[in-house]
């Protein structure tokens, strides 16, 4: 599909409570269905709430649960995104994210980078993800990171050299810093340059849904963006309230960005398994310095 039209469902979800959680996505996958949205986005753990500490695992679903064929339903017609706590068959939880279409469940993200520093705590309750993939849609070809994961350049630089044209970054990104006079805090100009960045350096078009609301005193400032392959942005959400967005995004920016500077065309992923291979296996020198 050389164009799509992409809709993000920046939410409040009600923490440790899945089933009032669904009924809010039924509501926002329903509106953009009738704003004649190709895919809806929803921020990340949208089922659950983000700091749920030790209700972890009284959240957690596994690929067969009913509440996962019901996101499934949903996707007839609108493909949909939406966060959630995996549970595994060995008991590990992982910070989770499923990609919904056709009725069907097409692929899940767990999240490789937990953040447990200043007011994050998710390594202490969430294991580890372990792999990044592009998928195909019927969108086009399609990788997910979950929020701390786009922070760090290799994932979308692996994702797309697996062949994604899209990014999908569901997240729940706290309020942090001081907020301007446009009511950004540090942490919404960060992102909003760090989209723009990774849009185009690697001419994909990126949708960033993240959340709003407050969970135990912190505070989630939303501003959810899709971003073309240009770092153009084709839609944008408010700060701090619900709300449900919708903008247009074409493969044909994508293509232009890469002839004009064909970066991924003339990678060397060699050169950079190399050279990732010495630095693992690099042992210090006696003196302390590194060895050549």
């Amino acid at each position: 599909m050389d164009k799509a039209t992409i809709a993000i469902a920046q939410i409040d979800p009600r923490l440790g409570n899945v089933e009032a959680n669904i009924a809010l996505h039924e509501q926002r996958a329903a509106a953009a269905r009738a704003a004649g949205a190709d895919l809806v986005v929803f921020p990340e753990l949208s089922l659950t709430g983000y700091l749920l500490k030790d209700m972890v695992p009284n959240v957690a679903l596994r690929l067969d649960a009913p509440e996962i064929r019901r996101l499934a339903e949903l996707s007839c017609g609108t493909a949909l995104l939406a966060g959630f706590v995996e549970e595994t068959p060995e008991f590990r939880f992982h910070n989770s994210a499923a990609y919904f279409e056709d009725g069907a469940l097409l692929h899940v993200h767990r999240k490789v980078y937990l953040p447990t520093y200043g007011l994050f705590d998710e390594g202490r309750y969430f294991a580890r993800g372990d792999r990044i993939r592009a998928f195909d849609t019927r969108l086009g070809r399609t990788a997910v990171l979950v929020c701390e994961d786009l922070w760090h350049p290799s994932t979308v630089y692996i994702a797309t050299l697996d062949g994604a044209l899209s990014v999908l970054c569901p997240s729940a990104s706290p309020i942090r810093g001081i907020s301007d006079d446009a009511g950004r805090d540090d942490n919404a100009r960060f992102w909003e340059d760090l989209n723009r960045m990774h849009a185009r350096t690697f001419a994909v078009s990126l949708v960033h849904a993240n959340r709003v609301g407050f969970e135990d005193g912190i505070g989630f400032w939303g501003g959810s963006e899709i971003v073309d392959a240009a770092g153009a942005s084709c839609a944008r959400a408010p700060y701090l309230e619900e709300a449900l967005v919708v903008g247009e995004v074409s493969q044909q920016v994508a293509r232009r960005q890469r002839i004009v500077a064909p970066m991924l065309r003339d990678e060397d992923v060699d050169l950079t398994i190399n050279e990732l291979s010495r630095l693992r296996g690099r042992v210090p020198e006696r003196d302390g310095s590194e060895s050549a």
